[in-house]
């Protein structure tokens, strides 16, 4: 009978000779976890456009202070991922790629960067509290983890901000085993810089999130001592320093051109509102990121939860005091916020996988605990939900079946069975690795596959492709009913919102090319305003799809007038 644990061996034993081979490898591991499907997959409503569009208007304006789309000032984030977008995508136009501006796997490049830096640096981190080859495994835990790899796919903040994460802690890290006494070695004297480093490209790229983080680590851990003589080798002076040279040019830049507007609306409305109320529907109960966390940290979160007993009886012990202080504080914090998006706790992740991992290590996981078996099982049972809900949806919206999903499909299934039998003969290691290979195919499975074959999710990217048959360039165009932000950054910046179907008459009516998308819920009302133009604008086509954000079927008329 075919076994997959020798090969697991002389992979893990391969991989983990040397640092510069565990990199190379997890580097790899990274790439085939986050690149199938980047390039295919559309413009993600709402967030990801708007990031998107913001960084394009800074390429079209030359203005690289202000965050704008459209003519709406977006005060909500620094402008950190704005410039790496800005750019990547100016890279490729200077490589020739073609339509680069809207071509938006340009700007997911920082995404993916920050991704695949998150997987190295959880490696790194955990080489603080582990051997090599476990630390290559928590490395490879995290490229697997469903919620790293939807956000290395997503341009905006949030992998780049948890690679930034990970670099502090990995740094604290150092700094309290090392006052514990509980380090292996002696941490570089530059472990100042990565601390301070990472926190001021943190700021710049999502405000306060990073310091947060280690923040409440550090009143958890000092509390613990009664002391804070342990951050001494951080040089706290010379960090601030750091961090005011490299943020306060920008901040103070933003705060001359906007006359304090952006701090108003970041920390007012946009950071403190998310505290009041849940904005933008995201709002959920305290508890909601326990009940995600088995899908977002899939494969590996039914092994995690299995952890928590040990990490309880073990608490005070250096290295698992650390790891709570990373993960709890901050988790509280979240849990109470009215605003709930699961990528919030992404930067706890690793902290999660390394606690997992010594938990393997020091038999922290009870095979025969009652219930132990049936919760391995959720490495079935997640992927077999998503699957048919994937079916489901491809049936209901397009009649269709994704059949070149299906054989991946089944393999995932296969592998999740290989690791729930790896766990019932106590290979906790083997059935991590094989959680590892699990993922590999469900990511195949889902995104150059079945969600590549859901039509009717593209609304955006076909009503942008009709606009090319109107027949002339450039063409100005207009949308009645249907405002997703992906439609402003695939059509241009220039994009009217009609507020009536008289107004959208209206604008077809003016000299030149120009074009119309009328939502049918509006075709009464435009076609009555049509009544006295002559000649009539022609119907290009008709397209059907299904808003996820308004969670319904729509009908889109796109007409023409040509000069």
């Amino acid at each position: 009978m075919f076994s997959l644990t020798p090969a697991i061996d002389r992979l893990k034993q391969a991989a983990s000779a040397s640092h510069l081979r565990a990199c190379i490898f997890l580097l790899l591991l990274s790439l085939a976890a986050f690149l199938p499907g980047y390039s295919t997959l559309q413009p993600l409503d709402r967030d990801e456009p708007r990031f998107a569009q913001a960084s394009k208007q800074m390429l079209e304006t030359g203005d690289f202070v202000d965050i704008r789309f459209q003519d709406e000032a977006r005060h909500k984030k620094p402008v950190g991922i704005y410039w790496l977008q800005s750019a990547a995508v100016k890279a490729g136009e200077a490589l020739g790629v073609p339509e680069a501006r809207t071509q938006i796997w340009l700007y997911r490049i920082p995404s993916l960067i920050g991704a695949t830096a998150t997987v190295l640096l959880t490696y790194w981190a955990l080489l603080a509290f582990l051997s090599p080859p476990l630390a290559l495994l928590g490395g490879a835990l995290m490229a697997a983890a469903v919620l790293l790899g939807v956000e290395a796919r997503i341009a905006k903040t949030d992998a780049l901000l948890a690679a930034c994460a990970v670099a502090t802690m990995g740094a604290l890290a150092r700094t309290w085993l090392d006052w514990t006494r509980s380090l292996a070695f002696v941490p570089d004297r530059r472990n100042w810089l990565v601390f301070w480093g990472a926190t001021a490209l943190g700021l710049l790229i999502k405000g306060p999130i990073v310091p947060m983080v280690w923040g409440l680590a550090i009143l958890v851990l000092s509390a613990s001592q009664r002391s804070f003589r342990w951050l001494k080798p951080l040089r706290f002076g010379a960090g601030l320093l750091l961090c005011l040279v490299v943020a306060l040019p920008w901040f103070a830049a933003i705060m001359i051109k906007t006359g304090g507007s952006f701090f108003a609306d970041s920390v007012g409305q946009d950071m403190l509102g998310k505290v009041a109320e849940g904005q933008e529907k995201h709002w959920g109960p305290p508890g909601l990121y326990l009940v995600v966390f088995f899908a977002t940290y899939w494969p590996a979160a039914a092994f995690a939860a299995m952890a928590v007993p040990f990490a309880w009886v073990r608490r005070k012990e250096p290295q698992i005091l650390f790891l709570i202080a990373w993960i709890l504080p901050s988790w509280i914090v979240f849990e109470a916020v009215p605003t709930k998006l699961p990528h919030y706790v992404l930067p706890l992740y690793p902290a999660i996988t390394a606690l997992l991992l010594l938990a393997v290590l020091n038999g922290g996981i009870n095979r025969y605990r009652r219930g132990a078996v049936l919760t391995a099982c959720l490495v079935v049972i997640v992927p077999l939900a998503l699957m048919g809900t994937i079916l489901f949806g491809n049936w209901t919206l397009d009649r269709a079946v994704p059949l070149l999903a299906l054989p991946f499909f089944a393999l995932v299934l296969l592998a999740g069975v290989s690791v729930v039998a790896a766990f019932r003969r106590l290979d906790f290691e083997g059935a991590l690795w094989r959680c590892v290979l699990a993922s590999l195919l469900l990511t195949i499975a889902v995104y150059p596959f079945a969600i590549e074959s859901l039509r009717s999710l593209k609304l955006s990217p076909r009503l942008a492709e009709s606009v090319k048959a109107a027949g002339c360039a450039d063409p100005a165009v207009v949308t009645l009913g249907y405002r997703e932000p992906s439609l402003v950054f695939l059509t241009g910046t220039k994009l009217a919102m009609a507020a009536s179907g008289a107004d959208a008459a209206a604008f077809l009516n003016q000299p030149g090319c120009r074009v119309a998308f009328v939502e049918s819920r509006f075709a009464t009302d435009f076609n009555a305003a049509l009544a006295s133009q002559n000649p009539k604008p022609r119907l290009v086509t008709t397209i059907n799809g299904f808003n996820l954000n308004g969670g319904r079927k729509l009908e889109i008329a796109v007409f023409a007038r040509s000069p």
